[in-house]
């Protein structure tokens, strides 16, 4: 049957039992957006400063030093931006504009790397954040050539975190790894390889601050 169009044949009903394409993006742009980097570091940092805080008040300390450090300040910067113009769109899809405010958000994060190392915050905390800084650091290197998945690093950081917390009991949600991995790439924002590398990245970079802060 052709379309009211006249063009090439196509359905006029969806066909039963049968997931829609459109479905499958929506899909894919809800794990991008949940799995947002900075949304996926407020919520390992609100774990982190819960699990090792000695007190109430030491939880919020640690909590407001390191999310705005890594999450709220650069948000705040990356609105402030799109709003004026600077930048395109949120997702900053230009990689020229990538690479400038990457340089921004590493000047945030060894700022707070720096602040936790002054407070004596604990070593996986400032572990985490000196990891997060230096990953920054490479991906601004790196956008300027290519665009890697900051997304297959903000999802795989985290779980490599918690899988040092809690063991056996964070394995599960090492799924959310080729989910979001998968999004990425239906959604033509990367290239399979460009996630991969995303996610190397994380894995490499927490590991290594992890042990050279002798949390591991």
């Amino acid at each position: 049957m052709r379309s009211p169009s006249g063009n090439d044949p196509t359905p006029l009903h969806p066909v039963p039992g049968r997931v829609r394409p459109r479905v499958w993006n929506d899909l894919a742009r809800v794990f991008s957006t949940v799995c947002n980097p900075f949304l996926t570091a407020l919520a390992l940092f609100v774990i982190l400063a819960h699990d090792r805080a000695r007190d109430t008040a030491n939880f919020w300390v640690l909590l407001g030093i390191s999310a705005f450090f890594v999450s709220i300040g650069p948000m705040i910067l990356i609105f402030w931006l799109y709003a004026t113009g600077r930048i395109s769109d949120l997702d900053m899809s230009i990689r020229a504009e990538r690479a400038r405010v990457f340089m921004a958000f590493v000047v945030f994060m060894l700022a707070g790397t720096g602040v936790l190392f002054a407070i004596h915050a604990p070593a996986i905390i400032t572990a985490t954040m000196a990891g997060y800084t230096v990953s920054a650091l490479v991906i601004e290197c790196i956008t300027r050539f290519w665009k890697i998945s900051t997304h297959g690093f903000g999802i795989t950081a985290p779980i490599i975190v918690l899988s040092v917390i809690y063991g056996a009991q964070a394995l599960p949600f090492i799924v959310l790894i080729p989910i979001v991995g998968w999004a990425r790439v239906y959604t033509r924002a990367h290239t399979p390889l460009q996630v991969i590398a995303g996610i190397a990245l994380g894995a490499a970079s927490t590991g290594f601050f992890l042990r050279a802060f002798r949390v591991i």
